[in-house]
């Protein structure tokens, strides 16, 4: 008797416990539970503590309220142009009516996987390859607003939708390749012939910009050479006219003059100018009538033969000088005839005689004076 009393006693305790446990029910955060009771919808349970009916409600459906990530595997698809890609998608929803995402539709999980490959098909077949490959911000949009328009109804909610890869086949990856390349290469010889370009543009314009700045220096230099040179031959001028020289004196210097001017070791061609006989005969002239000029008339102890002596060896040598001028310049013109120039050979000066020099006295045929 007392071990049928110990078994009723231990089958009530466990049967209190049995059901303290069923009536009782703990759901944890971002959980609902949904509850039937006796097959019904009851109610939908709350995070926290919860009290059922034991033996009378049931929790139907566990609902994560979360945001979930699904993957889906890769999906062949054909494009427009008759390619078959492969895509990866991810997926991003979350359950916003437990209720409905458990009475409206058996797998939910399911319905989105298979939606989400139609709507993908859908979307690809109406984009070529190339379109495809650069056009996923549309693909992504165009799928999840078809989504979620779809799955409200689910009690879930799409946020996102990404496409992972899109892999063309490997033959097209391979003819891709090559066309990045040439792409690449066809750039960067562009870059290279523009630099080139650019750089011998840039030399050219320094080029340009040293040969003016040379030519103004150039310029300048020469100016002030010229306003110099213009300056030390006014100052002469001045000087000259300030003197007042007599003709005989600037004749007599011409004379001496002559054999500096053909005395350079670069002269090649010298042109004799014609006034020289003109300058000899003024010359001539002038020491002949030193002795009738007034205030020039020499001393009685001057030898008159002596000057003139003098002024027949300078004639002479200025002559001597004028004749070795003029060979040079028939060597010079003979030079230039050789090597195919057609420059027109210069007439050789002639020789100018002491006795042009001084025209007023007379001269034998030696050269010398001729004595009263």
């Amino acid at each position: 008797m007392e071990v049928v009393i110990g078994v009723l006693i231990f089958v009530i305790a466990l049967f209190a416990v049995i059901t303290l446990v069923r009536s009782v029910r703990i759901v944890p955060q971002q959980r609902m539970d949904v509850v039937e009771r006796l097959g019904k919808y009851k109610r939908t349970l709350s995070p926290g503590l919860n009290l059922l009916v034991p033996f009378v409600d049931a929790v139907r459906t566990k609902v994560d309220m979360r945001e979930q990530v699904v993957s889906f595997p890769p999906q062949p698809v054909i494009t427009s142009d008759n390619l078959v890609v492969s895509i990866d998608t991810v997926l991003y929803f979350k359950v916003v009516d437990p209720v409905r995402a458990t009475y409206e539709i058996s797998n939910f999980l399911q319905a989105i996987e298979q939606l989400t490959v139609t709507t993908l098909r859908n979307v690809i077949g109406s984009l070529d390859l190339e379109r495809a490959l650069t056009s996923r911000e549309e693909i992504n949009r165009h799928l999840s607003s078809v989504l979620d328009e779809t799955t409200g109804r689910w009690g879930i909610k799409v946020t996102r939708v990404e496409i992972k890869a899109i892999e063309p086949p490997p033959s097209i990856r391979d003819s891709m390749e090559k066309q990045m390349r040439a792409e690449r290469e066809r750039r960067a010889t562009i870059l290279n012939a523009e630099g080139h370009k650019q750089a011998a543009i840039l030399t050219a314009e320094g080029e340009k910009q040293s040969q003016v700045l040379r030519a103004d220096g150039d310029r300048q230099a020469r100016i002030l050479q010229a306003e110099g040179q213009a300056k030390a031959i006014r100052t002469v001028f001045d000087a000259i006219h300030t003197a007042n020289p007599s003709q005989k004196v600037l004749a007599y210097q011409y004379l001496q003059a002559l054999p500096q001017i053909a005395n350079g070791s670069a002269n090649k061609v010298w042109i004799v100018p014609a006034e020289l006989n003109k300058a000899l005969e003024g010359l001539g002239g002038a020491l002949g009538g030193l002795a009738n000029m007034v205030g020039d008339k020499p001393s009685e102890a001057v030898d008159s033969g002596a000057v003139e002596r003098e002024a027949a060896a300078a004639a002479q040598a200025a002559a001597d000088e004028a004749q070795a001028v003029g060979e040079q310049v028939r060597a010079a013109e003979a030079q230039v005839s050789g090597d195919g120039s057609s420059t027109k050979s210069l007439p050789a000066p002639e020789p100018v005689p002491p006795s042009a020099a001084l025209g007023s006295a007379d001269y034998n045929g030696a050269g010398e004076p001729e004595r009263a």
